[in-house]
């Protein structure tokens, strides 16, 4: 599974970006347990943002982003998207978007996702 992230810019606090992550399999099956995001900032350790099951949409958010973003898929078109509203300076990070293969992932670390995109910034001006 290919996973490519868009969507990353430079926001005034308050405002709001939409992530978008593309996923692509050379087979066209896309297997997968879990799809979502994570980030790291800058001397910090990454950490699970939002976090969606791909047979129920059961769903894990940070609990600092409750309420603020919100996790969708879009099975048509292999794409999930992260919204993200209200957004504060401590939100900016590189995020990342990431596929849990067999449903051993680790939803807070990302330890044992297989499949990781590129990051892509957001930044967050006060």
């Amino acid at each position: 599974v290919q996973l490519q992230a868009s969507g990353g810019g430079l926001v005034q606090a308050g405002g709001s970006l939409t992530l978008s992550c593309v996923a692509s399999d050379s087979d066209r099956t896309l297997n997968y347990y879990a799809i979502g995001w994570f980030r790291q900032a800058p001397g910090k350790k990454r950490e699970g943002v939002a976090i969606m099951r791909k047979w129920d949409g059961h769903t894990y958010y940070l609990e600092s982003v409750k309420g603020r973003f919100t996790i969708s898929m879009d099975n048509a078109k292999n794409t999930v998207n992260l919204q993200m509203n209200s957004l504060k300076p401590e939100d900016t990070a590189a995020y990342y978007c990431a596929a849990d293969r067999i449903g051993r992932g680790n939803w807070i670390s990302g330890s044992e996702f297989v499949y990781w995109g590129q990051g892509t910034l957001v930044t967050v001006s006060s």
